[in-house]
Order: structure tokens, then sequence, then C-alpha cells
């Protein structure tokens, strides 16, 4: 959803009277890890919107070679998640702008995050909303997920242009 519709549709939401959380990530390769979270993130109201990083952004942020999966695809993937309501792509490096113009109820980020180090928070903050940081699922990371795949080899499997998994 571009951020225009997703604004119209915030402005319904807020008419309704409906708990609008928000959080933001790169969410890569999907694992377990962020399925729970966004489990967690979406228990928290009404209307889970996911803030997703470009590539570029995510190539920003993680280096080159990242994302494994493009913008499109992790949006879909995203999307199709029973907690998940709206994913937006977004360019930043962080979430700021998105947070100012959607005003969601709830900011929630991972607990490797600190309020410190979340300029979100200050921005949530001032306008009466909260920010909620939901505790890690320790050893699940997409860091954690390619650095297997590369000790395996199975970065490699069906190279040969069969498909493989």
């Amino acid at each position: 959803m571009s951020l225009p519709e997703l604004e119209k549709k915030r402005e319904q939401y807020r008419c309704e009277h409906k708990t609008v959380v928000f959080t933001n990530g790169c969410f890569d390769i999907l694992h377990a890890g962020h399925v729970r979270y966004l489990t967690a993130a979406g228990g928290l109201g009404d209307i889970l919107i996911v803030g997703l990083n470009s590539d570029a952004s995510v190539r920003k942020l993680k280096g080159e070679g990242r994302p494994v999966n493009p913008a499109a695809d992790r949006a879909e993937v995203l999307a199709g998640l029973r907690a998940v309501d709206h994913v937006v792509v977004f360019d930043e490096d962080t979430a700021e702008e998105l947070v100012r113009r959607l005003q969601p109820d709830i900011y929630v980020k991972g607990g490797d995050y600190s309020l410190d180090r979340l300029p979100e928070s200050a921005i949530v903050a001032a306008y009466g909303g909260r920010t909620v940081l939901v505790p890690m699922v320790e050893g699940r990371s997409t860091t954690n997920v390619i650095q297997r795949l590369q000790q395996t080899g199975a970065a490699t499997a069906g190279s040969d242009g069969k498909g493989g998994l």
C-alpha cells in the first residue's frame, strides 16, 4: 500500500476507534523470530502496519549482498501473515517520517533496541502514543540463517538450475 493510501486508512481506523500498531524492519529472510515478533506486535492492538525497508535502505543498513529477497517479495510474504494488516515500503534509514505521518497508537520494536536508540519513540511520545519493546527470540535472526546456509553449503544448493529449495 502506498503511504497516501495508508494515511487515508489510518484516518478511517481513527474514526472507528481502532488501536493502530506500527513496526518496521528489513524482514529479509522471514523466520520464526519474525513471525513471533509480528504476532506479539499485532496482539497489542486492532491493526498492525509494517514499514518495510526498501532494497536500497536494506543495503545501506546491512551491507552489500543484502537484501536476499527484493522488497516486493518481502512485502508479499509479510502481507500474507495473519498478524499483518498493511505493509508500506520506505527508503529512509529510520521510520521517523512514517511514524510522524501515520501516528500509530503503539510503536513496536524488538528488545535489542532501547528507547534512547529509537528516534521514532520521541515522535510517538510527543503525540501521546507509546513505544513497546518486544523481547527478541534467542538465536533467531536473518544473519544466523545466512551463516547456517553458508556453513552447510546450502546457499549453493539448487544452483544447478533444477530449482532446489
